[in-house]
């Protein structure tokens, strides 16, 4: 029998015309395989999805106390923000007060995630500067860190620099991977990026979601409470968290990578759509989601993924330049999940570096 695999379909007519392979993993907060998808030990680059582990000791040194950040600028330092307004001015007033300029920044300007604030700066009406880069946030948070520590601002972004090993210590205490078995480079934005295992992801998530540390909760609650402010307008992380209302947490990476939690069930997720492609990523995250809420049994929340509001990132159109509809992409395929009769056992354990 072949193993189980989820993929995301993309069509045109009624041909498949292109595939995307979906390895995940879906695990508890013990770090026990709930469902997988291809290899769940996949070892990948977790990017932006590492977004509130990277945050968690902005919080826990008392960096976020000393420069009096709210939930908006903490959801923001999880964020891949769209650079619209709203982003613009939480990020703006963070930076003015912690005494942040531009020029301190290390993640450079580029095209905006909201396609209105991109025709913006195409037309040449906006002027881009590092502020309204997606990781922003994050890298505010990061310099506000180091300046709390009393640590060199400058070379904050580069590994081997305190404020990227103190981040790493948290990527290893939540995911359970030991630091000689976390890959590292530059991510777009120039930080750190972290390279390990899908289940180690998946397990740092559930055990977010189910922890009753204060820096933790404050993460969560952050992310969960200013759901705009970690994506933007019409983007699935904050369409998603927005109709779970306190009750999922997600967020997206570059190259096809998502986490997730439920954060009631204290259940972790991250797939990986395996040749990168962006757009399968949000179809992906749906279609677990749906699966393993069914195979829970959880009949009132299992409306909500693919409910009205949530349809067009479950399966979106494919357009022509004339706006005429020409396929989808859509879920093919099914998990695989652990205590299915006569299908092997998958172990229950912290994921391996």
């Amino acid at each position: 029998m072949p193993t189980p695999e989820l993929r995301v379909e993309a069509t045109r007519g009624t041909l498949v015309e292109s595939l995307h392979r979906v390895a995940a993993a879906v695990v508890d907060a013990e770090g026990g395989l709930i469902a997988s998808s291809g290899d769940p030990d996949l070892v990948t680059w977790w990017r932006s999805a590492a977004k509130p582990f990277q945050a968690l000791p902005v919080v826990q040194d008392g960096a976020a106390d000393r420069f009096q950040m709210t939930d908006a600028e903490l959801a923001l330092a999880c964020a891949s923000h769209s650079s619209e307004p709203r982003h613009l001015d939480i990020v703006s007033g963070f930076m003015s007060r912690a005494g942040i300029s531009d020029q301190d920044l290390a993640c450079g300007p580029h095209t905006p995630l909201s396609p209105a604030v991109a025709a913006l700066a195409a037309r040449g009406s906006v002027n881009l500067t590092p502020r309204w880069s997606n990781c922003s946030g994050k890298h505010a948070a990061m310099i506000a860190l180091a300046r709390h520590h009393g640590w060199p601002s400058p070379g904050y972004q580069a590994a081997g620099h305190p404020v990227q090993e103190r981040i790493l210590s948290e990527v290893v205490r939540w995911t359970g991977v030991a630091p000689e078995h976390i890959a590292q480079a530059p991510d777009g934005c120039t930080a750190v990026c972290f390279g390990l295992p899908l289940r180690a992801m998946a397990l740092s998530y559930a055990r977010l979601a189910s922890s009753r540390e204060p820096a933790a909760r404050r993460i969560v609650s952050a992310m969960t409470s200013e759901p705009f402010l970690v994506a933007g307008t019409g983007r699935l992380c904050t369409d998603l968290m927005t109709a779970w209302n306190r009750k999922l947490v997600a967020k997206i990476g570059a190259e096809g990578i998502y986490s997730a939690a439920l954060v009631e069930r204290g259940i972790g997720i991250a797939l990986k759509v395996e040749d990168g492609d962006m757009r399968a990523s949000g179809v992906a995250l749906l279609e677990v989601l749906v699966q393993v809420l069914q195979r829970l049994g959880a009949t009132e929340d299992l409306t909500r993924p693919a409910g009205e509001g949530l349809r067009r990132h479950a399966r979106p159109p494919i357009q022509n330049s004339r706006g005429t509809v020409t396929g989808e992409l859509r879920p093919a395929g099914a998990l695989r999940f652990s205590d299915d009769e006569g299908g092997e056992p998958v172990p229950a354990r912290t994921a391996r570096g």
